[in-house]
């Protein structure tokens, strides 16, 4: 690529140019990172709204050699710019979202408040502008034959590229890496609600055909009812199961390959951050004991490619924002790896 042909890999990174401090635009790129700054039903700490500035920040530090992809930059990588008006819409909608939680805490009945019934019809409203954004800008790279990666955000956001991708690819399934199932009908009476996205999902996308969890450890009832309810269509590996397993003799190798052998020939894979132990990700809104290191995580994504399967595409969601910036550090060094992976991905 022209715009590339100059680039000194081995050089300081700029922060003037784009991602990872490359000098690419959207037109010549392969990969395209598109941000997604909302985080308006996060139920416990905020802050991931802010997480895709300073993973790009923090991306101009991330050395570019990547022994698994070599010269897989070379391909493209840009990330969109951040809106603004997205953002803005998160920030008021949060302030409406935290009144309303903390006034349902208190066993207050909605209907009996006009501001609260207000409030509730413009989150959700918001939620479903939202999803439509999502969709829209994604369905206009996947059309430019572009590949996409979300970069969050809340985990609600990935809805919408879940509904391009249906229509782009027909069929697929979806890899989740995550501390929670995110299985809630309507969540605090949040209709799109970062924890019912993946409820969502089954509901609104039927060519989402197969869900594969990993790392669950925090679950209610009416989750497990679904799971177990769910003829297949939902499989769940949990983080407590796993260990278990580990304990007895079985290896990583061993049960990823069994995670894999569940999955059909397109897979997404959906990232939440709270799916690895909480030594990564400090910051991120729900976290819970327990989780993964960054390499099992990589590993398992490396082997879905090693089988043939084709990653259609990714997102990278709930990280948060500490003062040491920590969390933004782990995130794009994921976000370089995940980048590099999907450009390895057979059909490329």
């Amino acid at each position: 690529m022209p715009y590339l042909e100059q680039f000194n890999p081995n050089t300081v990174g700029n922060p003037n140019n784009n991602i990872f401090g490359l000098p690419s635009n959207e037109a010549e790129s392969l990969l395209v990172v598109l941000p997604v700054p909302w985080e308006v039903t996060v139920s416990f700490g905020a802050g991931t709204s802010r997480a895709p500035e300073h993973v790009f920040k923090a991306s101009i530090q991330v050395d570019l050699f990547n022994k698994d992809v070599h010269d897989g930059w070379k391909k493209g990588f840009y990330m969109c710019e951040i809106d603004k008006k997205l953002l803005l819409k998160s920030d008021y909608l949060r302030k409406e979202a935290e009144l309303y939680i903390d006034y349902i805490s208190k066993g207050e009945k909605v209907e009996d408040n006009k501001f609260m019934t207000k409030s509730l019809k413009d989150i959700n409203e918001g939620g479903a502008y939202m999803n439509n954004w999502v969709y829209e800008h994604c369905m206009e790279l996947l059309q430019k034959e572009k590949l996409v990666a979300l970069l969050g955000g809340d985990h609600s956001i990935s809805l919408g590229y879940l509904k391009a991708l249906a229509e782009k690819h027909g069929q697929f399934g979806v890899l989740q890496i995550d501390a929670h199932c995110d299985l809630r009908k309507q969540y605090e009476s949040f209709l799109y609600s970062h924890a019912s996205v993946m409820y969502n999902a089954l509901q609104e996308v039927p060519n989402l055909v197969k869900l594969v969890q990993v790392g669950v450890r925090d679950f209610c009832d009416e989750e497990w009812e679904l799971i177990c309810n769910s003829n297949g269509r939902v499989i769940t590996y949990f983080d407590q199961s796993i260990k278990e397993r580990e304990y007895e003799g079985e290896t990583w190798k061993s049960i990823s390959e069994e995670i894999i052998s569940q999955l059909p020939q397109k897979v997404y894979l959906s990232f939440d951050i709270d799916g690895l132990d909480r030594k990564y990700c400090p910051n991120t809104g729900t976290p819970v004991q327990g989780g993964f290191e960054t390499e099992e995580i990589l590993y398992l994504v490396k082997k879905i490619l090693d089988s043939g399967r084709e990653l259609i595409g990714f997102d990278l969601v709930e990280l948060g924002v500490g003062q040491s910036d920590w969390d933004s550090n782990v995130g794009a060094h994921l976000l370089w790896r995940l980048c590099n992976l999907m450009v390895k991905s057979p059909t490329v």
